[in-house]
């Protein structure tokens, strides 16, 4: 079962910032030892989460979005 309400982690705040902390500072570690382009090539998780990479839209849910050109990552 899955369950969502956005407030809920208002009523535990230790115990989601630790689920929340946990869950993305392997991320963050690999953006501070590797820098963004190098994490994003070494991790495809990393480039999903692109958006706008030299000022081109590279997520196509954006370009769709606001009417605007995609490009694929290059990296």
């Amino acid at each position: 079962m899955h369950y969502c309400v956005a407030n809920i982690p208002g009523a535990v705040p230790y115990s989601s910032t630790l689920a929340l902390t946990n869950a993305t500072f392997p991320y963050v570690m690999m953006l501070a030892n590797k820098g963004w382009k190098k994490a994003c090539k070494e991790d495809e998780s990393l480039a999903k989460g692109l958006n706008i990479v030299s000022g081109k839209v590279t997520y196509a849910a954006v370009a769709e979005t606001f009417w605007l050109n995609y490009e694929e990552i290059k990296l």
